[in-house]
């Protein structure tokens, strides 16, 4: 639906020929252009020209494990599992809650870690052996084991962990950051996506909205780079077309475009505009950017062999540090197949091994480079696992069934505290005992150390002013901050 002041600015430009009209819509104009609630100007700082408060961060690189990865094998060790190995979890600890329809009509047996874990760094993080990389950045990782949501199927629980509301059609956090705060680079999108092609065929979908800008202008949405070699098509001009031609042509088509905004009020022209403008930048950022010959073999190394095959998790960590570098906003990776149904001794391992690596490599390279104390990273999936075995839990062919009342997310640098683990769920990895982090209160967390207040960065949208965190409480978690 349209809102009030954009009916009134089309009905008076179309009578702009009355005096009194004419001057009324000069005014609106002007104050629509100024109103601190609208949208920000052509420029590529954001709404808020002055953070809130000091900043912590300056950029993210969110490191998204879509499915679920089990914190049980990975990163929650509970010593007393086996003692319970095969027998059903107590009710006092199950207290009735939800199951998905996949183990709801099984017994709930208890199946201990499929891991061994090991105490690493001066910290003492206990780590899962499927993740030996991480061992060696376990000083640097600020552990937040009491996350909790409440969405227990993967597209409303991711919903809900991007965009803070399970049903798609919000803004997702990057674009939020990104119409908050713009970007320091003029060529290139402030908020960039990045997923992983797999080695073999994924049937977990990854949609559009995750990273999409809801009912914000779409200039904020998240610009998803192709995973191969091209991951930008078109970048040359036309054969036979010189370039001075093709900047003509963009700005007629400018000129149009912003007549025909003036006759309509419609925002997304403008955003039209800018997206031409972005890509003509783009034709020369881009082959700039994907050039990795100035990596030296030491960086490959450091990340790994599959670091050389374009598209690959490990390729996009090596990406997402050059976008930093060049002052990018928002980088988010996406890496799917964490949904571990059934053999998860093969499957969450092959997932670690497509991971692990490259995920403490960025963390070492960021710091080596001076980055990391104005970078946040962060490493999660939408929910965790169930400490009850889906399938034979005794079987090789035995997995982890979905479970959003407990599960671990890791941060680093940015501001958060280093060495650290926040929160502790029961002896199952059932419940959130101390300190529950929901994923609202990640989010208010994310933009304070960015600098902003979560409850003043809003959007009015159908006569509501909306924000990231909702209407229900959130707290910025304090405790993990420097």
């Amino acid at each position: 639906m349209m809102d009030e002041n954009l009916k009134r600015r089309i009905f008076l430009s179309r009578g702009a020929g009355l005096g009194l009209g004419a001057m009324a819509f000069q005014l609106i104009e002007n104050r629509q252009l100024s109103a601190d609630t609208q949208q920000p100007s052509a420029s590529k700082l954001g709404k808020i020209q002055n953070v809130h408060h000091p900043a912590k961060a300056k950029n993210v690189i969110f490191l998204t494990q879509s499915g679920g990865p089990s914190q049980i094998e990975l990163f929650d060790y509970k010593s007393g599992l086996e003692k319970w190995a095969g027998k059903e979890i107590p009710a006092e600890i199950r207290q009735g809650q939800r199951l998905t329809t996949m183990t709801a009509n099984q017994k709930q047996l208890v199946m201990p870690a499929r891991t061994s874990f090991k105490k690493y760094g001066d910290s003492g993080a206990t780590i899962g052996e499927w993740l030996p990389h991480h061992a060696k950045i376990a000083d640097e990782l600020c552990f937040v084991k009491s996350m909790t949501t409440d969405q227990i199927n993967h597209a409303p629980a991711m919903t809900k962990f991007l965009t803070g509301h399970q049903i798609p059609g919000r803004p997702s956090l990057g674009s939020w950051t990104s119409y908050g705060l713009g970007s320091e680079n003029r060529d290139l999108p402030d908020y960039l996506v990045l997923i992983s092609r797999m080695k073999r065929p994924s049937d977990q979908p990854l949609y559009d909205h995750y990273w999409g800008s809801g009912f914000l202008p779409s200039s904020f949405q998240g610009v998803k780079l192709r995973n191969s070699k091209n991951p930008v098509l078109y970048l040359e001009d036309p054969q036979g077309l010189p370039r001075s031609i093709r900047r003509e042509m963009l700005d007629r088509m400018a000129e149009l475009n912003r007549i025909r905004q003036e006759k309509t009020g419609d925002r997304e022209i403008e955003t039209r505009i800018k997206q031409y403008e972005m890509a003509w930048r783009m034709q020369t950022s881009i082959p700039e950017l994907l050039d990795f010959s100035d990596e030296p073999k030491s960086t490959f190394d450091l990340y790994g062999v599959d670091s050389r095959r374009p598209g690959s998790y490990a390729a996009n960590c090596i990406m997402a540090r050059r976008l930093i570098e060049r002052g990018v906003r928002f980088v988010q990776l996406f890496h799917p197949d964490w949904d571990h149904h059934s053999r998860l001794n093969s499957w969450c391992v092959a997932r670690c091994q497509d991971t692990d690596q490259a995920s403490a490599a960025l963390v070492i390279d960021l710091k080596r480079r001076g980055l990391l104390d104005d970078t946040l990273v962060l490493w999660g999936g939408e929910f965790g696992r169930g400490v009850a075995g889906q399938g034979k839990w005794d079987s090789p062919e035995g997995g982890r069934d979905h479970h959003p009342r407990c599960f671990t997310m890791w941060m680093a640098g940015g501001g958060v505290k280093s060495g650290i683990s926040y929160g502790k769920t029961d002896e199952f990895s059932f419940n959130v005992a101390e300190n529950p982090v929901h994923v609202r209160d990640l989010h208010a967390t994310v933009l304070h150390l960015l600098g902003i207040d979560h409850q003043r960065l809003t959007f009015r949208h159908q006569g509501l002013d909306f924000r990231l965190t909702g209407v229900e409480q959130a707290r910025v978690v304090k405790e993990i901050i420097h």
